[in-house]
């Protein structure tokens, strides 16, 4: 995948393997002995590798990067911060009101908020918080979406080693070891756009679900998108159980537009959760929606505890601040979608010149390619791409100085700073990536 002579990377990984299970720091980091990058310098939408091999980045460490990678408006704040006010203390500052008052701006489903470090740390809040609020237990999730790695939201959908011969519906399976069986009992899965399946499991234990929790867009499923009417349908039937319906917005939060995903669809959260973009790339995320549930949060026996060393730091939210003040201030979200639509356009044209059948799906700032002849409704529906043909293809780009994700589950993630790139030689690119991989296939 990678060029055959990575002699600094080899040498990394060796070294590494000794401190690290795997040689890596997150297992998504690993991608073989022969593969896994090393990354040693990033500018704009591009990363260097420790071989010094250039590459333009979609990956863009899995789409927290809205602007570009060491964003001078974005570090010169956090450089401030940090030299005139230090970064953490244990207190509260003005930064933390400042924020949020920004955020909700440009969020209407905020009305109070609570920040944490990560995204999986501001699901656990919102999680928490809901079933404080109703004094109910079960969770509904949608099959595809992802929200975090804790042990509740680690039992997935094994649509990979699904028989679609024999098997009604993939198998839930724990995705992964050191998951105890009992962390399932409260959670319930249901495939997406599928209201048949809503209304069953509100029929089967609906006095006991306080919150169903969807990515509206699946931002970990090729950015497969929630019908107007499947959106609806869940506002509709969380109103009338009261059920707490809450978005997960860490992909497309500040991402997609000001306001997320919400915007798009026009409905809007119980409760809503962020990170990624909403620092462009430094570590900041946060939960918040309806005043009188997030007032739940309290001391007592019945007041749900929230809290964290590092939560609210002075980096992450300087880094906030500045970055959603630019996306709030600027036409960002429009050279972002231009550069995006222009991708898929140029996409476009090389899949039809080889005769692949293909569909993008998802907005233009987190856009999937599917090869088939139909947009997935679902994670199930995914099942039926050319999945493998994808992953060639992409491994064929990346050899080129073309960085992605080579799993069709994940998006192409556009920053401002893609506004730069070549278009003409990204097609040029493209054209002998997929060649190439119509050939090794054969």
């Amino acid at each position: 995948m990678l060029k055959n002579s990575k002699p600094v990377t080899e040498s990394l990984l060796k070294q590494a393997h000794h401190n690290m299970p795997m040689g890596v720091a997150d297992n998504y980091r690993y991608w073989g002995e022969e593969n896994t990058v090393f990354v040693k310098s990033s500018q704009g939408c591009t990363i260097t590798d420790a071989d010094d091999q250039e590459f333009i980045d979609f990956r863009l460490a899995y789409g927290p990067i809205i602007l570009g990678y060491r964003d001078s408006r974005v570090d010169k704040e956090v450089v401030t911060v940090i030299t005139e006010r230090g970064t953490i203390s244990g207190f509260s500052t003005d930064l933390d009101s400042q924020v949020v008052e920004l955020i909700k701006q440009m969020c209407p489903n905020i009305e109070k908020m609570r920040f944490a470090n990560s995204g999986t740390e501001a699901v656990i809040g919102a999680v928490r918080t809901a079933r404080g609020f109703t004094g109910r237990n079960k969770i509904v999730v949608v099959e595809g979406g992802f929200h975090g790695l804790y042990d509740e939201m680690m039992w997935k959908s094994d649509v990979d080693n699904w028989d679609t011969d024999t098997e009604i519906a993939p198998k839930i399976t724990a995705f992964g070891g050191g998951i105890p069986p009992a962390t399932r009992e409260h959670l319930e899965t249901v495939p997406l756009n599928d209201f048949t399946a809503i209304d069953e499991v509100f029929a089967r234990v609906g006095d006991d679900i306080a919150a169903i929790v969807i990515e509206p867009i699946l931002g970990n499923c090729g950015s497969i998108a929630s019908s107007q009417e499947y959106m609806q349908k869940l506002r509709d039937i969380c109103d009338a159980n009261g059920t707490l319906l809450i978005m997960d917005e860490v992909k497309t939060g500040f991402r997609v537009a000001k306001g997320g995903a919400q915007e798009l669809y026009g409905i809007y959260a119980d409760l809503t959760t962020y990170a990624k973009a909403m620092g462009n790339g430094y570590p900041v995320a946060a939960f918040g929606g309806r005043a009188d549930v997030m007032d739940v949060i309290g001391f007592g026996n019945n007041g749900v505890t929230h809290g964290g060393t590092y939560t609210a730091n002075m980096i992450a939210l300087s880094a906030a601040k500045a970055t959603l003040t630019i996306l709030n201030e600027t036409d960002a979200y429009d050279t972002i979608n231009k550069v995006g639509a222009d991708i898929q356009h140029l996409l476009s044209r090389v899949f039809t010149k080889h005769g692949i059948e293909h569909q993008f799906a998802g907005p233009d700032a987190m856009f999937g390619i599917h090869f088939g002849h139909q947009i997935p409704n679902n994670y199930r529906d995914w099942k039926k791409t050319d999945s493998d043909l994808y992953t060639q293809f992409a491994h064929n780009l990346i050899e080129s100085g073309i960085m992605l994700e080579p799993d069709s589950r994940e998006p192409w993630f556009i920053c401002e700073s893609h506004q730069h790139i070549d278009l003409i030689q990204l097609e040029n690119i493209a054209d002998a990536a997929m060649k190439k991989a119509i050939a090794e296939r054969k």
